[in-house]
């Protein structure tokens, strides 16, 4: 099967620091590639087993111009022009788009089917109007919990992310602080932690990516609450540090204030043994086992207690869920399902 995988343009595939979408398209690009012909557009600086299809020399966020929204933006759309010259120029059998719905005009160029996977939330008026105009587009969730806002769309399944297990080392005993992972933007609560870790009178090391759109949050909001004991800033971490920083916290507090679409920092925590402590939101409870990889709940006084009652949590059962559940072998094996189904 010849195979044509898009990606996002903001970072490289892999990402090197922060880059969820980037790290699943990786994953499949490696594992697709031991079986089939597999062509990747990605950024100039991205590293794969695919065939390498570069549409800018490095990713987009690097460059000091994308600091300017309006001209991010643009990159995107002159991005996705090289990606349909480029497109044109190989025959493949499926195309699949993680590149989201700009690319949706332009799949009736092309005779094969393309498929997208949603990334996104649904629950948005922009995301509501953008899919009412491209609803015969061939869509893959990624939770079951991210369909509910419109769930008379074309999808063809839901595949859940799944994560190297490998590069995640399982620890029973970790280290005497709670941990925040992500984006510092309202939607991933990290106000919240600190409230709960302040409350629950606990250590926070928060590792995270503060970006542009994010920055005068962060300011106002988060940076007056860290006073460097309790509550540390790590800033934006490598990937490679992020087994580390995951393995040796007690647990993850991760207070999404949104429908988390799927949560990849969620199966990045639990395949260290570490259990999650997070709201009942989106695919929360698809993705954690309430009370046995960690505590699905309703509020931060819910939340408090479940940092002081973290222990009765057994750290083997977050690493077993993970592996049963959420590897990138099974992500791979179940889009190939779809692929075939698609082609047929």
């Amino acid at each position: 099967m010849k195979i044509a995988l898009l990606a996002p343009f903001e970072e490289s595939v892999p990402p090197q620091k922060y880059g969820g979408t980037e790290l699943i398209v990786y994953y499949l690009a490696q594992l697709l590639s031991k079986k089939h012909s597999v062509f990747l557009f990605a950024t100039g600086d991205s590293k794969t087993k695919a065939r390498l299809i570069p549409i800018f020399p490095r990713s987009i966020r690097k460059e000091k111009i994308s600091q300017d929204m309006k001209i991010r933006e643009s990159l995107k759309y002159m991005g996705i022009a090289k990606v349909v010259k480029e497109l044109k120029k190989i025959k493949v059998d499926i195309i699949h788009n993680h590149m989201g719905w700009r690319f949706f005009p332009f799949t009736s160029f092309f005779p094969n089917p393309t498929v997208t996977t949603l990334h996104g939330p649904l629950d948005t008026e922009y995301a509501k109007f953008i899919h009412s105009w491209f609803r015969e587009q061939a869509l893959i969730s990624i939770s079951n919990s991210q369909r509910v806002p419109l769930p008379n769309l074309n999808y063809t399944g839901t595949v859940y992310n799944g994560i190297d297990i490998n590069n995640f080392e399982f620890n029973n005993k970790p280290g005497d602080y709670f941990a925040f992972l992500g984006r510092m933007s309202p939607e991933k609560g990290p106000v919240q932690a600190i409230q709960i870790a302040k409350a629950a009178g606990v250590k926070l090391k928060m590792a995270a990516k503060v970006d542009v759109a994010d920055a005068t949050f962060f300011e106002k909001e988060v940076k007056p609450l860290i006073n460097k004991k309790q509550i540390e800033f790590l800033g934006e971490i490598e990937s490679q540090e992020k087994s580390n920083f995951l393995k040796n916290a007690r647990g993850l507090i991760a207070p999404i204030q949104w429908a988390e679409p799927f949560g990849l920092f969620f199966v990045e925590a639990m395949a260290c043994g570490t259990p999650v402590i997070t709201m009942n939101r989106g695919s929360a409870p698809e993705i954690i086992k309430n009370g046995k990889t960690g505590f699905v709940l309703n509020n931060i006084e819910e939340a408090t207690n479940a940092v002081k009652s973290i222990d009765k949590i057994k750290r083997e059962d977050c690493r077993k869920w993970v592996e049963r559940n959420f590897s990138a072998e099974i992500m791979v094996e179940n889009y190939e399902k779809i692929y075939y189904q698609l082609i047929k």
